[in-house]
């Protein structure tokens, strides 16, 4: 048992990146590695609610990184606040039967109104003139300002987009060990995201790619440091998960694209540009790196069938699955659409619905994650002939989210202590109980 364990979720993590990360390998040296399994869907927003509850999306409805409400026909990416989780998470499990366990989140994706004592990620700020500005939602309110005392601004313009660097990872962890140094909470989960960047934009065993594992070592160490001096003896255990890899990708399927040649999907006109219409589509895609959720008007079992048979031996998708077959990975919660896309290891899949690139919205030019209904990775990739976000799909050189079947799509989870570990391979589900169980639950 320990009380105090400290939770680093690192997107793209390999367990041969550890051969040139001499910080974490140092910190592995003292404990022990073992093989980390994502679950289907393999992406963000899942995987961390699967490590957090130790459940499947069917059960906490967190089904890809973004919602599609059918009621108000809205799509929200990535912006959600933490009551879409519906299954308790480890905080709020240690607050039911450890009460005198406090409990840290920092920039775990939709972590704001968690119920940890401490929060930090960022959220979009109301002005008095209707426009929105950066801030980060902190708990207790008003210590981001305590935080700017000692820190710059966070950096948003790094956090993703072309621009997308180091100095995001950097701050989020600098920000922790001052949370480290004011609260000693004795549970602390943080996010850096920085792997991702280089590994979907050139490739995971690109040059920059390998950069990427020096620089984030660095802050590594940095963080370890921080906190050994915040905590003082003993040490908290350092549990280090990865929530996915990310893997070479050579080719690129549209789904809106083909939902629309098949008469399914509709767009409508606006200002020279084409919207896709949530509305009056029968069936349209929410694409998520790997895969896909189809929405389709009313559940309408024929046009079930017509998109099942756009997809079924298509190159680039491995799996369609309908109905019950959705069970098979979790997936049968009603969030979820009605067909599921699952694309082959070498592919991925992009939002885009229009035909001409001339009538491309104009968000899709920008990066603009919040009014994209999918995510976009060439939000990462400027194009210096129209000083813009690039529409060339085919560019993105790694991508994630597809089952991990084989080894090379497999994470790892490093523990600093010895005897912490089970010896197999874990599942991201199994995350919940390993921390819990450091704790006597």
């Amino acid at each position: 048992m320990n009380d105090r364990v400290v939770l680093l979720s690192i997107p793209g993590l390999r367990e041969k990146d550890l051969s040139e990360m001499p910080e974490l390998r140092a910190l592995a040296a003292e404990g022990e590695v073992s093989s980390l399994v994502p679950s289907f869907p393999c992406v963000t927003c899942p995987v961390q609610a699967n490590m957090t509850t130790g459940r499947l999306p069917n059960e906490h409805g967190v089904v890809a990184n973004g919602f599609y409400w059918r009621d108000r026909h809205e799509v929200e990416m990535w912006t959600a606040w933490n009551d879409c989780i519906l299954r308790p998470q480890i905080w709020d499990v240690l607050k039911e039967q450890r009460p005198g366990v406090s409990t840290a989140v920092w920039f775990a994706l939709h972590s704001k109104g968690c119920g940890a004592d401490y929060v930090c990620t960022p959220a979009p700020k109301h002005e008095p003139d209707g426009s929105e500005s950066l801030w980060c939602y902190t708990k207790p309110e008003g210590y981001y300002e305590e935080l700017l005392e000692r820190l710059d601004h966070f950096p948003l313009q790094h956090f993703w987009g072309p621009l997308a660097n180091i100095h995001s990872s950097a701050w989020i962890a600098d920000s922790a060990v001052l949370a480290a140094e004011r609260f000693r909470p004795d549970f602390f989960y943080i996010y850096l995201p920085h792997l991702d960047y280089a590994a979907q934009k050139t490739g995971p065993d690109s040059p920059l790619a390998h950069t990427a594992l020096g620089q984030l070592d660095e802050v590594i160490g940095k963080l370890v440091a921080g906190f050994r001096r915040a905590y003082g003896e003993p040490q908290p255990l350092w549990l280090v998960a990865s929530e996915y890899v990310i893997v070479p990708v050579d080719h690129v399927t549209y789904p809106n694209r083909i939902l629309r040649e098949a008469g399914l999907l509709e767009v409508r006109p606006e200002q020279g540009h084409e919207l896709l219409d949530f509305e009056q589509s029968r069936a349209w895609a929410l694409v998520d790196h790997q895969f896909s959720h189809v929405f389709v008007r009313e559940g309408d079992a024929a046009v079930v069938e017509r998109v099942a048979k756009c997809f079924v031996g298509r190159e680039g998708i491995a799996e369609v699955l309908v109905g019950d077959d959705r069970a098979r990975y979790g997936l049968d919660h009603p969030r979820s659409g009605e067909v599921v896309l699952v694309s082959t290891p070498n592919s991925w899949q992009a939002y885009y619905w229009w035909l001409d690139d001339a009538q491309a919205p104009p968000f899709a030019r920008t990066v603009d994650i919040h009014r994209k209904p999918g995510y976009d990775p060439a939000e990462m990739i400027f194009d210096p002939q129209t000083m813009s976000i690039s529409l060339d799909a085919t560019q993105v050189r790694g991508s994630h989210g597809s089952p991990a079947r084989e080894a090379w799509q497999r994470g790892i989870v490093i523990a600093s202590q010895r005897g912490t570990l089970v010896g197999r391979a874990l599942a991201d589900t199994d995350i919940f109980d390993l921390v819990l169980r450091q704790y006597g639950i």
